[in-house]
């Protein structure tokens, strides 16, 4: 019975291996496709390159480190559109990945969920919530004073039953605001990515 189970978890185990190994590159590639579609999204542009791509990590307030990626863009002139930030915070259900796009004063263009596990129709609703013309509209404010909820004195409609979601999700714009600011813009360098 012994050689039977370890023969079976043997076969099993070398199953899976395979299975990932064919899906690994198209996994791959479809993340890469709903990065470049979410840069041409939040920045509001079809035409789009990306000029740089920095790391940064900086410290939140309570001394995490926390990593953003910064996709500093520019249009098929070679104009300047300011850059799109990922970024991270922990929602309700857990890690809530935003990519926002700021224009080179820092004002928000758009937005776009890559990544989260909020609850389907309470949490999940940031998706929509805060874009243009709904209630929790962000689309067009510049976040220089940090965004807050109204249920804390700020001026953001809060996701109605989602004050946590709500909450992560303002953070993870202003901490994208702070290091969008705090990273110098050279798009002369760097390799060139253009969007299609």
């Amino acid at each position: 019975m012994l050689l039977v189970l370890t023969g079976v978890a043997l076969i099993m185990g070398a199953v899976l291996a395979w299975v990932n190994s064919i899906t690994a590159a198209p996994i791959a590639q479809q993340k890469d496709k709903a990065l470049a579609d979410g840069i041409k999204a939040v920045m509001v542009c079809d035409d789009i390159t990306v000029a740089k791509t920095d790391t940064v990590r900086q410290n939140d307030a309570k001394g995490k480190e926390l990593t953003f990626i910064i996709y500093q863009t520019q249009d098929a002139e070679g104009k300047d559109l300011g850059a799109a930030v990922e970024t991270t915070s922990l929602g309700f259900g857990g890690n809530l990945k935003v990519l926002v796009g700021f224009d080179p004063e820092g004002t928000i263009k758009g937005y776009t969920l890559l990544e989260h596990a909020e609850t389907p129709g309470l949490g999940a609703k940031a998706d929509k919530w805060f874009q243009k013309g709904e209630k929790g509209d962000i689309v067009g404010k510049n976040p220089k004073e940090p965004l807050t909820i109204s249920k804390d004195g700020g001026q953001v409609d809060a996701i109605t039953a989602s004050t946590i979601t709500s909450r992560a999700f303002l953070l993870a714009v202003n901490n994208a605001y702070n290091a969008y600011k705090a990273t110098p813009v050279d798009v002369q360098t760097g390799a060139s990515q253009q969007m299609k």
